[in-house]
């Protein structure tokens, strides 16, 4: 492990908690989590760096290689090391979006029919 990997690993670290919490919250709408800058320009040695990506998690994995990228996969490793993110992210689809802004964005992407919807369309079989 490089020093930008351990750096990254506290900042992600950090913000873990929140992340846990956002990520129960979009399963009713996109959350949006505004990081510090700073802490990120400390991790990376540079000032404006603009960092930037997106990560899907299909079946409780990233549905790409993000290699050299010690941010990206850094945030994998956090987020994959924690039991209870990883239990949501093994159950659900999710997408997460790093903006310039220092912005992570959380959406749910699991398609789940409403229970109500199922019952409507078991009683018109019923019927029929």
């Amino acid at each position: 492990m490089n020093n930008k990997h351990n750096f990254y690993f506290s900042v992600w670290n950090k913000y873990l908690p929140i992340i846990r919490i956002l990520l129960k919250k979009s399963a009713t709408t996109e959350q949006v989590l505004i990081l510090n800058r700073i802490d990120f320009e400390r991790a990376g040695g540079t000032r404006k760096s603009g960092y930037r990506f997106m990560v899907n998690f299909v079946n409780g994995r990233p549905d790409a290689l993000f290699s050299g990228n010690d941010l990206v996969q850094t945030f994998i490793s956090v987020l994959q090391t924690d039991e209870v993110i990883n239990n949501h992210l093994s159950k659900n689809d999710y997408a997460f979006t790093f903006t310039s802004k220092y912005q992570l964005q959380i959406k749910h992407n699991s398609i789940t029919k409403p229970t109500e919807e199922l019952s409507v369309l078991e009683e018109e079989t019923l019927i029929n």
